[in-house]
């Protein structure tokens, strides 16, 4: 058993993914950080709560329980930008989304502890990941993968002025079928406000992944942190989050109907 994430198997042709729900930083890691790096404020808080009813439905999931600040299980390892000319956060951040250091100067990870995490971390994860898409093709044929993730509504290092609610991303309709997209669009779900390969077109596990002339459908949904919190803090709002969970859900049966299509 790998104690680096959690796998939970389902019973039908879906998968989501939670690369950056974990919020542990072993004490190898911890000591050499600042307080904003004790304090993973950049988590992406509550995806499993949120997605709750998806292990119901009998969707496959996968979540890690070490926070991105570890490694960043949404990055290549060969450092590549996803985003080109855009101030992104490296495999190993060190800096939190408002440029504030998450480690004591001179203690940042150095190329040997890189390796380190991606061998101990980043790879397994990744593994997990490879294989469960190859038995779950093997088993159904068709196959979709979310790779689920939340953000506060305001990162000016990222974008300006205030993020879209659901912000889904196909690598520019590469990573799963144009059919796949037009259900998608034609969901109802207002009042809020969505975009489609807006500001986030999906990061690696989407990119890496997914292959629709293969049957493997992929596509990342970037939410926006207001629709279910109390921003800028990490308290869950309970009255908002069964809002958004009701259209999450919406959403989720589109993603299993379309797995059931033949």
């Amino acid at each position: 058993m790998n104690t680096s994430y959690d796998l939970v198997t389902g019973n039908i042709a879906m998968l989501i993914s939670m690369p950056h729900n974990g919020q542990l930083v072993p004490e190898s890691i911890a000591c050499n950080m600042t307080k904003t790096g004790h304090q993973v404020p950049d988590t992406d808080w509550y995806m499993d709560k949120l997605y709750d009813f998806a292990q119901d439905l009998g969707i496959y999931i996968i979540k890690p329980k070490y926070s991105r600040y570890v490694i960043d299980l949404n990055r290549n390892i060969d450092g590549i930008n996803l985003y080109p000319g855009a101030n992104s956060t490296e495999l190993c951040p060190t800096t939190s989304f408002d440029l504030s250091p998450l480690y004591i100067t001179g203690k940042e990870p150095d190329e040997a502890e890189i390796k380190r995490r991606i061998d101990g971390y980043w790879q397994p994860y990744h593994q997990a990941l490879k294989n469960t898409l190859a038995d779950m093709k093997a088993q159904y044929g068709r196959v979709v993968l979310l790779d689920a993730h939340s953000i506060l509504s305001h990162v000016p290092r990222f974008f300006e002025g205030q993020l879209p609610d659901f912000n889904f991303g196909s690598a520019n309709g590469v990573s799963c079928s144009t059919e796949l997209i037009n259900k998608i669009e034609n969901l109802d779900l207002s009042p809020y406000s969505t975009v489609i390969n807006g500001r986030f077109k999906g990061g690696y596990i989407t990119r890496g992944y997914g292959n629709p002339a293969e049957n493997i459908h992929a596509l990342q949904l970037e939410l926006s942190q207001r629709t279910y919190m109390d921003e800028p803090s990490d308290h869950y709002n309970e009255d908002k989050a069964e809002k958004i969970k009701d259209k999450l859900q919406i959403f989720v049966q589109c993603l299993v109907d379309f797995t059931r299509e033949k």
